[in-house]
């Protein structure tokens, strides 16, 4: 499986740049159709990898970790071990070259003084019972050679002893027997000689043994530690950042939703995980975020319809009555009416039909429900025609409109009805918080920020509260009276323009009136894209 990436798709769902000869009802139920197909397939692409759980992933990191930890006990319980069993071993050629030394030194006082003869003996019946006692350890560490050679030096010079002491017990009668005597007592001092040799090498082995499993503990110890510290940070490392790349991974997608990008998200990885359950509920969320803001939108703009309605309806009585009073005098006339004068009076019906019609037609394409447009646009232009289309709001409630547009502004990319939408919606607000023979200010132009344009609406009116003045960006949140406002405007007017990638703000001062800004970004498409086909 292809490694893939779980970010923005891109031509999923997306409506063509220019504008196309058929009913905006049809592209709005195609890119519906799009983004319903596009969600879907993030979804498939999502379960369609094989399923690795980021807690199966945490208990093998800490089963490895358990695991090195045991295998370092293990080993130091083995140093510890050997340790052991190098002083128990120690302990015992100490004792035994203990009991060598004394009888050598009751062998010294009997050349000396013929006395402690027996005194050897006994030390050396000692020695014998440590190597019979120890045999099975001694004979695992010496070697059953090395054990058997100190068991036959033990033994003949127990026999020395014993000779010589059975000597002693009678009067030397011959010089054979003195003879005798004086070849056992150089023997015994050249075999006693080697056996506390023999035992003060042993005893230097084992010490120089036990130094080196001392210093294969503490190396053990150290590396252990050393390693063990290394692997519990490494092994941190990869699952935190693991965990920690895919949270700040959501914290993007998460900013981008909230800036109204609705592509649903994509695999990233080979395979899937709890964070890939979460993809497919923010995908799910996207859809019916989709979804609402779309019935949100045309709720309001049904409402902004209802509205201008009024007005609407004030401002067609003027061409149906010319129209009806045309006509009747055209009847009555008729044959008194020259044929110029005919002609005359049917162009004027044909004009107030074609001004009934654009009338309406202005207000149909409002009213009409459709996809997102992105194109290049011209504020001017835009702010012109919304101000026209609010025009017979604007005689009914006795405002004055004061629109200042510069020239030479640059274009903005974005959804013209959805874009007129809002400015209408900010126009109708001032209109209904000023007073009657008051004046509404709308202005475009270049914002602080640079690459963005600000479209500011400023009544005179009473002003909004401060301690409400944060509130009125909130969905239902409303000062109108029952029955005159839903509190979604200004909300779906926010989610409009941060769609588009900008801001609304506000001041307000009371008594003094209330200042809107849209700051918007300018295009930076070249000029072909997003303009009709030709």
């Amino acid at each position: 499986m292809e490694n893939m990436r779980e970010g923005i798709t891109t031509g999923l769902g997306g409506g063509a740049g220019g504008k196309q000869e058929q009913p905006r009802s049809g592209a709005t139920l195609e890119g519906r159709y799009g983004r319903i197909e596009a969600a879907e397939t993030a979804r498939q692409a999502l379960l369609s990898r094989r399923r690795i759980s980021l807690r199966f992933q945490i208990y093998v990191c800490f089963l490895l970790v358990f695991f090195f930890a045991m295998g370092i006990a293990t080993a130091l319980v083995v140093a510890m071990y050997q340790m052991e069993e190098k002083l128990r071993f120690l302990e015992i050629v100490n004792d035994y070259a203990i009991e060598i030394q004394q009888a050598r030194r009751f062998e010294k006082n009997y050349f000396l003084y013929g006395t402690n003869l027996s005194d050897a003996l006994e030390n050396v019946y000692h020695a014998h019972d440590i190597l019979t006692l120890n045999a099975e350890e001694l004979g695992r560490i010496l070697g059953a050679a090395g054990h058997e050679r100190i068991g036959r030096d033990i033994e003949r010079y127990e026999d020395l002893l014993e000779s010589l002491a059975d000597l002693e017990q009678h009067q030397l009668i011959d010089q054979d027997e003195f003879e005798r005597k004086k070849e056992i007592e150089r023997e015994l001092r050249k075999h006693g000689q080697r056996m506390v040799s023999s035992a003060d090498e042993l005893i230097k082995r084992e010490k120089a043994a036990l130094e080196q499993a001392i210093q294969r503990s503490r190396n053990i110890h150290i590396y252990s530690l050393i390693f063990l510290l290394i692997f519990i940070v490494l092994n941190a490392y990869l699952l935190g950042s693991r965990i920690l790349g895919n949270i700040n991974r959501f914290s993007d997608y998460a900013r981008r939703i909230a800036s109204g990008n609705f592509t649903p998200i994509m695999p990233v990885r080979r395979f899937r995980d709890e964070f890939t359950d979460l993809a497919i509920a923010i995908n799910q969320m996207i859809q019916e975020l989709e979804s609402r803001e779309a019935v949100l939108i045309q709720s309001h703009k049904m409402r902004a319809v209802g509205t201008l309605t009024a007005g609407v309806a004030h401002e067609l009585n003027n061409p149906l009555n010319n129209i009806t009073l045309t006509a009747h005098m055209l009847l009555e006339d008729y044959d008194s009416l020259s044929e110029e004068e005919r002609k005359d009076m049917l162009q004027d019906v044909v004009k107030e039909a074609d001004r009934s019609k654009n009338i309406i037609a202005n207000l149909l394409d409002f009213a009409r429900e459709s996809g997102s447009q992105l194109e290049p646009l011209d504020l001017r232009q835009l702010l012109a025609d919304t101000v026209h289309l609010a025009s017979n709001r604007v005689k009914l409630s006795g405002i004055k409109i004061s629109l200042q547009t510069p020239e030479n502004l640059p274009l903005v990319h974005g959804d013209s009805q959805q874009l007129r939408q809002v400015f209408l919606n900010l126009i109708l607000n001032a209109i209904d918080a000023s007073q009657k023979g008051g004046k509404v200010d709308v202005s475009v132009g270049v914002a602080q920020d640079p690459n963005y344009l600000a479209v500011k609406v400023k009544d005179h009116g009473s002003g909004i509260p401060e301690h409400i003045l944060g509130l009125i960006f909130d969905p239902f949140f409303t000062t109108k009276a029952k029955g005159k406002g839903t509190g979604l405007g200004l909300s779906v007017s926010q989610g409009i323009i941060a769609k588009h990638g900008g801001r609304i703000e506000v001041k307000s001062a009371e008594g003094k009136g209330t200042t809107f800004t849209v700051t918007v970004p300018v295009t930076t498409l070249p000029a072909q894209i997003g303009l009709p086909k030709k």
